[in-house]
């Protein structure tokens, strides 16, 4: 180890800028507050690098603590270099908050669509910090992102929206529960077959109405609470579900599911690209919204 580094590993750090912000501000309270010490805190660091030093730098005048002559002369010398450090840090953060961009999604938007094509964005825009999180449907007010990928009819209150995709249900089933339950042949087969719903059986029932022309019995299997998790019970060859194309187009060009029918049920809800309508928006949020606009005629398509 060289003299340098043993005298910057001894140099009190904390101790100095404390004194810094002492010096700065002209009292012990204001030190305090700016650093989130307390103020006893503030005066054994102040001691501390006294001790080090071995120079008074602060002598008391009254209730008060001020410069001495020595501390004036040390303040002026370090005070640029702190200057330096303040604003590299500012610039640091600045640079940081322009490249951070968060967003929002419902999990079968993000597994079906957005994962899978994000190494594209980051490629295309290396400089962009992605932060991703779960669109909670059922309280989009809490949604605090940049951006957010909502399912519904597109009216939220203090938002704007953009229609990416269109949410037309078919039938499908995994290849597997086909080769054993199957053929299926028409809308009636599905009937006797295990049948899975997201979030609620009316889109079950919908859709047997439309593909018949008539209402069917009530109609069972397990309900689940999002699009993913019908996802999953149907990969698991658990029955049959009605799914958004757009966002299983994957599963059935790989053939893990089959679609049964080319009917389609369109239950007046889809998929949304929105944002604040009071925020302005970052560069790095601009860079991906205008990149998933770009997009949504090929995940459409």
């Amino acid at each position: 180890m060289n003299n340098f580094e043993q005298s910057a590993d001894q140099l009190p750090l904390r101790a100095l800028r404390t004194y810094e912000a002492f010096a700065r501000l002209g009292t012990v309270i204001g030190a305090a507050q700016e650093l989130d010490i307390t103020p006893s805190a503030v005066s054994h660091q102040l001691h501390l690098l006294e001790s080090h030093l071995k120079v008074p730098l602060t002598l008391r005048q009254g209730r008060n603590l001020v410069l001495t002559d020595e501390g004036r002369e040390y303040y002026r010398a370090i005070r640029s270099a702190f200057s330096l450090l303040r604003d590299a840090t500012d610039h640091v953060r600045a640079h940081s908050a322009v490249r951070q961009v968060t967003i929002s999604l419902i999990p079968l938007f993000g597994m079906g669509w957005f994962i899978p094509n994000l190494p594209r964005f980051q490629v295309e825009n290396p400089e962009v910090d992605i932060h991703v999180s779960y669109a909670h449907h059922r309280n989009y007010l809490s949604d605090a992102a940049d951006l957010s990928i909502r399912f519904g009819t597109g009216q939220w209150a203090g938002y704007t929206s953009e229609k990416l995709l269109p949410g037309k249900m078919v039938p499908v089933c995994s290849k597997a529960f086909l080769e054993r339950h199957g053929p299926i042949g028409s809308a009636e087969d599905l009937l006797a077959l295990p049948l899975l719903h997201d979030e609620e059986r009316l889109g079950w029932t919908q859709w047997l109405e439309l593909a018949t022309g008539r209402r069917p019995p009530r109609t069972e299997g397990p309900v689940f609470e999002d699009g993913q998790l019908t996802l999953a019970a149907t990969l698991a060859d658990m029955g049959c579900a009605l799914m958004r194309e757009p966002l299983v187009r994957r599963q059935l060009a790989d053939g893990s599911l089959v679609q049964l029918s080319p009917i389609a049920l369109d239950d007046g809800r889809d998929y949304y690209l929105c944002q604040r309508a009071a925020n302005e928006l970052t560069p790095g949020a601009v860079s991906l919204r205008d990149w998933i606009v770009r997009q949504a005629p090929s995940m459409s398509a």
